[in-house]
């Protein structure tokens, strides 16, 4: 089961795609399906932007995609810090004319629920908040064409968001933590597509399961899966592989099958129905107006809230 895979661009149907004059910021590509991705962006001929915590890593990360056909620069952040988020969004506007790929994929499972400066769990925090915050401050480098695609999970099932709670997190465990953060990052990625078609922009927004994945780093220093975990995963089988993982990343980057393709889960490269909290789109505008008030930043296309059905 764990043995050779093949690379993301094939299992996708996309090797054969020509990113050379493309820019894709990939976060989180230091490690797991993010580096697998950012690999694949780079064979494909893309510029890729390489965004993690680990500089050592990220220079192998740009090493690595600098042997193929693409090119790759390494931007460090890390998105426990507000402050961080906003000077890398500021790196990537004033080095890019387009950015043509923003795959906000960094995020995890944490193995604490300590309230961060935002006074929310890491999870919600890292997972969600930091991503929701970057696209809001690259919005004006998306382009025509442009697609913003976020790594969610099937575990997005298993919870419910209720924001009059969020930041009341004595009990919460770290498995419902994550949980609650992937759901938000479904709600996220529809609501951010309704608004971009309402303002007649030609940009897509997309989320997605990756897979339960063996090797990946999980979590940054989670000592193993629990069993409430699992539960969550009931019924997903684990991947075959990182690569595999990846596939779907890529897919939804590339794929001319998804160009025009906005607000939609996905699993396996195939559109998946989410679940009936992710599809509620009075909680998805709620979610958008509390994230930007927990952040204290301007809601990001705010004119088009009620144009968003």
């Amino acid at each position: 089961m764990f043995g050779f895979a093949r690379p993301p661009e094939e299992q996708a149907k996309v090797a054969d795609v020509d990113c050379s004059e493309q820019t894709i910021l990939v976060t989180g590509s230091t490690s797991g399906i993010g580096r697998a991705a950012a690999q694949s962006f780079g064979r494909l001929g893309a510029h890729v932007l390489v965004h993690g915590r680990d500089t050592e890593a990220g220079a192998e990360v740009v090493d690595e995609i600098e042997s193929t056909d693409g090119t790759a620069e390494f931007l460090r952040a890390d998105f426990i810090e507000p402050q961080q988020v906003s000077e890398l969004a500021d790196t990537v506007s004033e080095s890019v004319d387009t950015l043509d790929v923003l795959c906000n994929n960094a995020g995890g499972l944490f193995e604490t629920v300590e309230p961060t400066s935002l006074g929310v769990d890491p999870a919600f925090h890292i997972n969600h908040l930091a991503p929701y915050q970057l696209t809001a401050e690259l919005l004006d480098t998306l382009g025509s064409g442009s697609r913003v695609i976020t790594t969610a999970s099937i575990a997005h099932r298993g919870t419910t968001l209720n924001l009059d709670e969020l930041m009341e997190i004595a009990g919460l465990s770290t498995a419902a933590a994550y949980a609650r953060s992937k759901l938000a990052n479904v709600q996220f990625a529809a609501e951010l597509g309704r608004r971009l078609t309402a303002a007649g922009r030609e940009v897509t927004s997309n989320s997605f399961h990756p897979g339960v994945i063996p090797g990946s780093e999980f979590g940054r220093a989670f000592p193993g899966i629990s069993s409430e975990l699992f539960q969550l995963f009931d019924g997903s089988p684990f991947t075959e592989s990182v690569e595999e993982g990846a596939a779907t990343l890529v897919y939804l980057g590339v794929s001319e099958d998804v160009a025009a393709t906005t607000g939609k889960y996905f699993a396996r490269r195939r559109e998946n129905r989410p679940s009936p909290d992710a599809r509620d789109r009075t909680a998805q505008r709620k979610l958008w107006k509390e994230s930007a008030k927990i952040l204290d930043i301007d809601e990001p296309l705010a004119e088009y809230a009620d144009a968003s059905d």
